[in-house]
């Protein structure tokens, strides 16, 4: 009632949340005529109850959904805070229930916790306003409208005692529609355990800029609109805005039942990739392809380029400066937009000559490390560390951004903790991002093969790049065998938290580069400084940690409100996205904007902030290295 004819819900719990009240007032006014026009809520809430209320009393059939059915009794709970529901199963003779099949849970026992959650995860109520639960044909009768003078009877007395008829229809319809298929789909199953609250939409940086009718498909929006087209709609209705979800995680914490979206948004990427015949590519990323996408016809060359970052990366430090020179040139910039769909007004990474693996053995390798860290602890008057540290040089530490990477090396050193950067695979977090699952797969297993040694050392593994850690710990999970992947997600460790669990055990925090007047500021008296945690830093729980070093090293660190930097790696580079991107960073960047210095953990919030706010953004470890 609350949308017109040609319009369709935009939320999966507010479905008219794309329209104010003056809008909805104008469209009542225009549909109803009343005799004056509706202008505040109150007004416009006693017509819709009055309206509706009369249409319910007349109907001879009421039709409602379900939000859960009890197999074990065929009760049925119904969740909502406007009441017409309960009206509509309990007021015309005839009631029609339709709920689709993965809406069935086995007790009454089982139903508590989904009546708990869903009205927390929808809206933050500790309760819907309405729980009604009916286990049809309802022991109530239907009301005599027609006859209001007539008492209503007692539990005891019978229907027609009350003027109503004595018996009531009841049907319920289960819906399949492509349920059970997705049952059977190891990869989508996953969908079916969503119980329809939203959370994944109002944890989504992109849905609250452009919407459900942007980010969604025929009948579902937002993160889990993608399992649920590709199931009921095919993955043609999925794949209009699949590309949405750039996997930073957000939804993953927020939804209740915990379902691993991302990882269902990566699976279907991946079969709409596959879902062509096989075509030729564009020269640009001919020869730069060395994956396992052979038969992905689905897989555009802005994607297979971004897959396969790591190659470019290579080539670009290799012939560096003169690649960078080039990329900025107006020809060349033409044609990575036209060819690769990189927007021409996004800043393009610059490039190092010397990677940073290429810089630690310059200076000594591994042995060098050692003495460094020997010679750290001595003079701290500390035993000697028995902790061993393979640092991993993520495709930008290692090519673009490798102040960085040097400034772990130096903390960790100063530290106490010899440190090894081998040259090592990317993690395939870059496949993962445009739906390359098998590229990823092979990626993991290249990454465990080339650090295993270290891990029987018991040298630990520390990242600096939080989309790579948690590709480790969350994603490794679906790559590789059980054991390697605890093994790997055991031992590994984002850079910050590991330097702070030195602190704690007993390492000096003076021998770090430290506030001006150094100190403890848990007190919040410290030195301010603004501070952007990664999205998929805070899903692995990882953002604490690196306020609580900061406050050791005499910080006192301001997070921001605003989760996402609106970047998310290839994302914001794409030209169809870039208006989207800088949108959401815009909100990020104007909480910042007045701070005095500014540090992000992630490669992709590191680049927006310096974009918008036009200074360096530094890598928090970089403040606290060794000068």
């Amino acid at each position: 009632m609350c949308i017109r004819d040609s319009d369709t819900p935009s939320h999966i719990v507010g479905p008219a949340m794309h329209l104010s009240q003056p809008e909805i007032a104008e469209l009542f006014t225009e549909r109803f005529d009343p005799d004056e026009p509706f202008e505040t809520a109150e007004e416009l809430t006693q017509f819709a109850r009055d309206y509706l209320g009369e249409r319910i009393r007349e109907a001879d059939v009421g039709i409602t959904g379900a939000n859960f059915v009890v197999a074990e009794t065929g009760t049925m709970a119904l969740v909502t805070n406007e009441g017409n529901a309960r009206k509509c199963a309990v007021t015309p003779d005839t009631h029609v229930a339709i709920a689709g099949v993965e809406k069935l849970i086995p007790s009454v026992r089982d139903l508590k916790p989904f009546v708990d959650l869903i009205a927390k995860s929808a809206t933050g109520q500790p309760i819907s306003q309405y729980v009604t639960m009916l286990t049809p044909p309802t022991a109530s009768p239907t009301l005599a409208f027609d006859d209001p003078d007539s008492p209503v009877a007692g539990a005891d007395a019978s229907a027609s005692s009350a003027g109503a008829e004595p018996d009531r229809d009841f049907h319920l319809v289960l819906l399949d529609n492509g349920r059970m298929d997705m049952r059977e789909d190891d990869q989508l199953r996953e969908t079916l355990y969503c119980i329809r609250c939203g959370a994944c939409s109002n944890s989504c940086a992109n849905f609250q800029a452009v919407g459900g009718h942007a980010f969604g498909g025929e009948t579902y929006s937002g993160g889990i609109a993608t399992g649920w087209e590709a199931g009921v709609h095919g993955q043609d209705s999925a794949a209009e805005f699949n590309d949405l979800c750039t996997g930073c995680s957000q939804c993953v914490n927020a939804c209740p039942v915990k379902i691993d979206i991302p990882w269902i948004n990566t699976v279907v990427r991946d079969r709409v990739n596959h879902s062509d015949d096989p075509a030729s590519y564009d020269f640009l990323v001919d020869g730069l392809t060395p994956d396992a996408e052979a038969d992905a016809g689905g897989l555009d060359p802005g994607k297979r380029f971004f897959g396969n970052i790591d190659t470019v990366a290579k080539l670009g430090s290799a012939t560096a400066p003169v690649s960078n020179w080039l990329a900025e040139t107006g020809p060349v910039r033409t044609l990575l937009e036209s060819a690769l769909g990189i927007d021409r007004r996004r800043e393009l990474p610059t490039f190092q000559r010397e990677s940073l693996v290429d810089w630690f053995e310059a200076r000594g390798g591994v042995a060098a490390s050692r003495r460094r860290a020997e010679r750290a602890a001595a003079e701290a008057s500390e035993a000697d560390s028995d902790r061993e540290a393979v640092l991993y040089p993520d495709v930008y530490t290692n090519y673009v951004d490798t102040d960085r990477g040097k400034a772990a090396v130096r903390t960790l050193e100063a530290l106490g903790v010899p440190v090894s950067v081998p040259d090592l695979p990317e993690s395939g977090r870059a496949p993962l991002s445009q739906g390359m699952v098998a590229t990823a797969d092979r990626q993991a297993s290249r990454l465990y093969g080339a650090v295993v040694e270290d891990l029987d050392a018991g040298r630990d593994l520390v990242v600096i790049e939080p989309s790579d850690l948690a590709a480790f710990h969350r994603e490794y999970e679906r790559l590789l065998p059980e054991r390697s992947f605890e093994r790997l997600r055991d031992n590994s460790y984002e850079v910050c938290h590991y330097v702070y669990g030195l602190l704690e055990h007993g390492a000096d925090v003076d021998v770090l580069a430290t506030a001006e007047g150094g100190g403890d500021a848990t007190d919040g008296r410290g030195e301010p400084i603004a501070y952007h945690s990664h999205c998929q830093q805070r899903t692995l729980g990882l953002e604490a940690p690196t306020t609580a070093l900061l406050e050791r090293c005499g910080y006192d660190p301001q997070t921001s409100s605003v989760e996402c930097c609106g970047m998310a790696g290839s994302f914001g580079y794409k030209q169809e996205y870039y208006e989207l991107s800088m949108d959401v960073g815009d909100r990020l960047a104007q909480e910042f904007e007045t701070a005095a210095t500014v540090v992000a953990s992630g490669t992709s919030c590191g680049d927006q902030l310096e974009t918008l706010l036009e200074r360096d953004v530094p890598h928090p470890i970089e403040l606290l290295a060794p000068r």
